[in-house]
């Protein structure tokens, strides 16, 4: 059976740009996307999904990768005063709230009462635009911490192609090896090497010290900082376990 890797996606994410480097990098692995709702990541896992790119909180008990901070927006109807502001502040704002957000729980349902002058909604600006309303426009929130989109999966899940995926996602390219700052809890070697001492200088007194005490230390079994458990960028939150298992939902 062709090997498959299965996608899953919240509204207001586009896994697009991914697909198109996975299938011109894996073209003999077929990729299904597949778009669920946002209450929906954890059964989606539990079916047919590899993977997830889901919207903060995540899942307990589930691998994540952060990706990026979505932006908070205030949704308001075109004529509104508040449209002609270049964010708001709605502790400021004589407005009612309909939904303080982070994500309605009905976003079309929300905006439908924003388009009737009921009063404002805040929901992550990819939303906003998803829903797609020439009534209204968005506006930066005030000091708003935004939402967290992560790439989200199972131990159970994990696997070669997954692995592959997450390469794709993190940017790494097709001749890099999986041992880098692309991998997940891997350390960022070029955040390593800018805090190492440049070489070709002579050695001063300070330096001769340390090197001595380093070699009167060699063999006890003590290491130094900063090595393999220093923290890297885009870190798993929860690290797999063992080694990654091959094959995946689509061809077991």
């Amino acid at each position: 059976m062709t090997a498959a890797l299965t996608i899953a996606f919240v509204p207001g994410v586009s896994p697009a740009k991914w697909a198109r480097v996975w299938r011109d990098r894996f073209p003999e692995i077929d990729l299904r996307l597949r778009p669920i709702g946002a209450d929906e990541v954890v059964d989606a896992l539990a079916d047919e999904a590899d993977m997830a790119f889901a919207r903060a909180p995540f899942p307990d008990g589930h691998n994540a990768i952060p990706l990026w901070t979505e932006t908070a927006v205030v949704a308001v109807p075109k004529d509104s005063p508040l449209a002609d502001l270049a964010q708001i502040d709605l502790a400021d704002a004589d407005v009612h709230v309909v939904d303080a957000g982070p994500v309605p729980t009905d976003v079309d349902a929300a905006l439908d009462l924003v388009e009737a002058n009921v009063g404002v909604v805040v929901l992550p600006q990819s939303l906003f635009r998803a829903a797609s309303r020439k009534e209204l426009v968005a506006r930066p929130l005030v000091d708003a911490p935004g939402t967290r989109i992560a790439l989200v999966w199972r131990d159970e899940d994990a696997s070669d192609t997954t692995e592959e995926f997450i390469g794709v996602v993190r940017g790494r390219t097709a001749n890099s090896s999986r041992g880098t700052q692309d991998e997940p809890g891997g350390t960022d070697r070029a955040a390593d090497a800018g805090s190492r001492p440049s070489g070709g200088g002579k050695a001063t007194a300070a330096n001769k010290k340390t090197v001595a005490k380093r070699g009167a230390t060699k063999g006890t079994g003590a290491k130094s900082g900063g090595g393999k458990n220093s923290t890297g960028r885009g870190r798993v939150q929860r690290g797999m376990k063992g080694k990654p298992k091959r094959g995946s939902k689509g061809n077991r």
